[in-house]
């Protein structure tokens, strides 16, 4: 069965000088501000979309790494993945970077890379975003 999660935005004025808001409506997490100087400067508190981004694709990844290790009877112990979104005003998201380091015992660092590349590939969010250069840093610790 499929699952809908919800989200919304509010905007009011022009994009360089407005400012918004996100609300996780599905899981009740609240609303966080966002502007456009945080999407396109620093963020100084506030929120962007592509910080959104990165929240959900490092997390699906993680999901994805860890289901295809223990599926293969090596369940990690940890699995921590960051992801960078380049985001370049004028041109869009041009780049995505996860970095993940786990601990899962009984296999080799060939053997993890192997399985970190297939869950980059076959994670759900990697799909959405294929039309972005995606790169991945994975290291076994």
């Amino acid at each position: 069965m499929a699952t809908t999660r919800k989200a919304a935005a509010h905007w009011e004025g022009s994009l360089l000088e407005g400012k918004g808001e996100v609300s996780f409506n599905s899981s009740s997490l609240g609303s966080y501000p966002v502007t456009w100087a945080a999407r396109s400067a620093e963020p100084n508190g506030v929120t962007s979309p592509e910080e959104l981004i990165a929240a959900a694709h490092s997390t699906c990844f993680s999901m994805a790494l860890s289901h295809a290790l223990a599926q293969a009877g090596n369940p990690p112990a940890t699995v921590d993945t960051a992801a960078e979104v380049d985001f370049q005003p004028g041109t869009g998201i041009t780049a995505i970077r996860l970095s993940v380091k786990a601990s899962v015992p009984g296999i080799t660092a060939d053997e993890f890379a192997d399985f970190a590349a297939k869950a980059k590939e076959g994670c759900p969010v990697s799909q959405a975003l294929k039309a972005v250069p995606i790169t991945l840093e994975a290291e076994l610790v």
